[in-house]
């Protein structure tokens, strides 16, 4: 497609993509970022044992795109849940797309420095913070966040900032 701009022709800006071909790129794009099946397994156990939170909250300080996916506002516990692939995880996301492999392990590193700059930014500012995995179980994971959550509450009680 051309562009005439100014009776000038000009060829519009070539982005350089990771995807190997458009369709692989559209399946990634509506890659669900929120409300993953693991993340409404967790809140959905957290809420029936009594837990109130809130919801994918921009809490992070220093930062505007950062969203905490389960937030328990008053003790101060951030809760993330992320994929094993996307984040990284040692024990089920070392398997690599053989598609555009040049991409893929700084893609993954840059994840994983951007979610340990959001813990150490969240815990500076007093903030518990949770990092569950995808493959782990639910009630488990959710054992870890109750438990967190009331020491936090506890260990406010009668205190004034």
């Amino acid at each position: 497609m051309v562009v005439l701009l100014n009776d000038v022709v000009r060829e519009p800006p070539r982005t350089v993509t990771w995807a190997s071909d458009p369709g692989v790129r559209q399946r990634m794009q509506l890659q669900a970022r929120r409300d993953t099946a693991p993340e409404l397994a967790l809140r959905r156990e957290l809420h029936r044992r009594g837990l109130r939170y809130r919801l994918h909250l921009p809490v992070v300080p220093g930062t505007r795109r950062r969203l905490v996916d389960v937030v328990f506002v008053g003790p101060k516990v951030a809760v993330f849940v992320d994929g094993c692939f996307w984040h990284g995880c040692r024990e089920h996301g070392r398997t690599l797309p053989k598609a555009n492999s040049w991409y893929w392990p700084a893609k993954i590193e840059r994840n994983v420095r951007r979610d340990l700059d959001t813990s150490e930014r969240l815990g500076a500012a007093g903030w518990a913070v949770l990092r569950i995995w995808e493959h782990e179980d639910h009630r488990e994971a959710a054992d870890r966040v109750e438990q967190a959550v009331e020491s936090r509450r506890h260990a406010t009680i009668g205190r004034r900032d």
